[in-house]
């Protein structure tokens, strides 16, 4: 067994990568050879199994899993490739139609049968494991996964049908992987779910997310606690002032609001209203001064008109969001909207929305970037690029991935900057563009 080369390709979201962490942890225990899943395929170092967690949330995700598997295949024709095993959200929506399509795969397995794709792979499950990681991140963050699947039944979305029911881990579980994150070297958390503001519903009768992030606020080694993933219908009111008091709590929410019109939220059944979702971002302002807020918008759904879109763009003026991301209405199989709604909104006129909202939240976020200029702030490093003589780092105001960066000069003469990688230190911001961050170390 030892002799076995493995590469586990995650796709999609950090809650996708959490599963493909555990699932490597077990095989890493096997004694097996992890290869980096940015490794080429190379008939000199051929491998012995692909794995691949795939993701089936939009077409654009569907269509980058789909490709990635024909190319293992591809690689598996030319002898790179031993056994190709396929498993995650894609794979669980389409798996007799995959079979079909692709026969060459060795094995398709739903979202939750991780157990089965070692059983294929011959190597035993070990229960001892199963709050155990190998991280795939940088080993001073990780995510962590608090529950699995939604009973969110927003129109326009598939999850709920590929990840089941709202399932919370319990506390005592979560606070025993954080340690162990902990003790590997990990410094910041990012909690994530389909839903964090859900957790606990189902084990505790009520929103426990507040208790959860009281418990690991104890866990030594762990610095910085960042939220993923909320949903702004039935906040827990109380999470807000747990942030406010928890020095290790980030002041950094990211709330994916869709929307702001009230028609437009209702279409979607989101279980909130204008009113409600301005109410609660005056809330985070008021009681956390200096937040950053992270929202994603989407444009086009059937029934957004002009003018339910210029409330859009007003909601946006207004607020001045950190960052906003922003993606154009696809109709998805199985959801409420692609079933009763018409696609009413045409494909040029989407484009043209999506566009004028991303320009306004780029001159936004210029403005909200260059008034950081001057200020001293903590960051975490976390690579080291020698030839360009920077550090790339990130504040309590950026998350990995998905927002932007600081670089930080490394000054001349500094012996072995490489060796900072994971520490944190003090800047002083000098430059900002609509993304990025310069910076200077203070010595």
């Amino acid at each position: 067994m030892s002799s076995q080369r493995v590469k586990l390709i995650s796709l999609g979201c950090s809650k996708n990568l959490v599963d493909s962490e555990h699932l490597l942890r077990q095989i890493a225990e096997s004694g097996v050879e992890i290869v980096p899943a940015e490794a080429p395929y190379s008939a000199d170092h051929a491998l012995d199994v692909v794995v691949i967690n795939t993701c089936g949330f939009i077409a654009d995700a569907k269509e980058e899993s789909v490709n990635t598997i024909l190319e293992a295949v591809e690689a598996k024709r030319l002898g790179m490739v031993s056994k190709i095993l396929v498993f995650g959200c894609l794979s669980q929506r389409y798996r007799e139609e995959l079979i079909k399509e692709i026969p060459e795969v060795d094995g398709f397995f739903g979202a939750f049968e991780s157990r089965e794709v070692l059983r294929a792979m011959g190597i035993p499950f070990k229960k001892s494991l199963c709050r155990q990681r190998y991280l795939t991140t940088p080993k001073h963050y990780a995510y962590l996964k608090i529950s699995e699947g939604c009973n969110r039944h927003c129109a326009y979305c598939a999850i709920p049908g590929m990840r089941g029911k709202h399932i919370s881990v319990p506390v005592e579980e979560l606070v025993e992987e954080a340690k162990n994150l902990a003790a590997e070297g990990v410094k910041e958390l990012i909690i994530i779910a389909q839903d964090i503001t859900y957790y606990g519903l189902d084990l505790y009768g009520k929103r426990s997310l507040g208790r959860l992030l009281k418990e690991l606020c104890k866990v030594e080694g762990i610095e910085w606690i960042r939220l993923h993933y909320s949903y702004p219908a039935s906040f827990p009111k109380d999470v807000i002032a747990i942030m406010a008091s928890e020095p290790k709590i980030c002041k950094y929410m990211d709330i994916p609001l869709q929307h702001s019109s009230t028609k437009v939220l209702k279409a979607m059944k989101r279980g909130v209203d204008a009113k409600r979702t301005q109410e609660l971002i005056d809330a985070f302002r008021k009681a956390l001064p200096g937040i950053t807020l992270r929202t994603t918008m989407m444009v086009g759904f059937p029934g957004e008109d002009a003018r339910e879109f210029a409330k859009l763009m007003e909601f946006v003026r207004r607020n001045r969001f950190d960052r906003l991301g922003a993606f154009t209405y696809s109709e998805e199989e199985g959801t409420y909207a692609a079933e009763h709604y018409k696609d009413s909104v045409r494909a040029a006129t989407k484009e043209r929305r999506y566009a004028a909202l991303m320009q306004l939240q780029s001159s936004i976020s210029l403005e909200n970037n260059s008034r950081r200029i001057g200020t001293q702030e903590r960051v975490i490093v976390d690579s080291c690029s020698v030839g360009e003589g920077v550090w790339i780092a990130r504040s309590r105001s950026e998350s990995p991935e998905v927002d932007g960066i600081i670089k930080v000069a490394i000054p001349k003469g500094f012996s072995k900057p490489a060796q900072l990688v994971g520490s944190f230190m003090e800047v002083k911001i000098t430059g900002a563009d609509e993304y990025d961050l310069e910076a200077e170390m203070i010595l």
